[in-house]
């Protein structure tokens, strides 16, 4: 669905709140979070680079908030909660409506890398300190590993997203 602004430049309405588009986050999200994971914790660590522990970061939120903290609940909101959920729907109903308003049509790649990358500001930069961990871990090497899998992650979110529209359209 689109809509026209005042300027006369079409936009993207809001995906609808329903079970279709609840699957595509699951599924989006599923496989962006299977490439986040194979990255940060196979792939890094073969090269000789830092290893992801983003459960541990959810852990040690949980912790900070007083919630339980074992590693099933870390695994559960890192997977569940963030990969599946939270940062597909940053995408679909706040940053990708505002890119729409403010730049325009574009081609799919840009905006996501930028979207990854502002999902690790908010994961390195922000949850990180709630979490009561030094601010952006002390830019040492895992903080490195988590911007290319934040970007990665957003990059694969959408191009899934676009391959999954593609194939509706067909």
């Amino acid at each position: 669905m689109t809509v026209l602004t005042s300027e006369h430049r079409e936009v993207r309405a809001l995906p609808a709140i329903n079970f279709n588009t609840l699957g595509l986050m699951f599924i989006t999200g599923f496989f962006a979070t299977v490439a986040f994971d194979l990255w940060g914790q196979v792939i890094s660590p073969a090269l000789g680079f830092a290893k992801l522990s983003p459960h541990g970061l959810a852990q040690s939120l949980l912790g900070s908030l007083g919630l339980p903290n074992n590693a099933f609940a870390g695994y559960f909101v890192h997977f569940y909660v963030v990969g599946l959920i939270g940062y597909p729907i940053g995408w679909m109903f706040i940053f990708a409506p505002l890119w729409q308003r403010v730049v325009g049509d574009t081609h799919w790649f840009i905006p996501s890398a930028i979207y990854g990358f502002g999902l690790w500001v908010f994961a390195i930069g922000g949850i990180t300190s709630l979490a009561g961990l030094p601010f952006f871990l002390n830019f040492t090497g895992i903080v490195w590993v988590a911007l290319v899998g934040h970007v990665l992650y957003g990059i694969v979110m959408v191009a899934m997203l676009k391959l999954v529209e593609r194939q509706q359209h067909t």
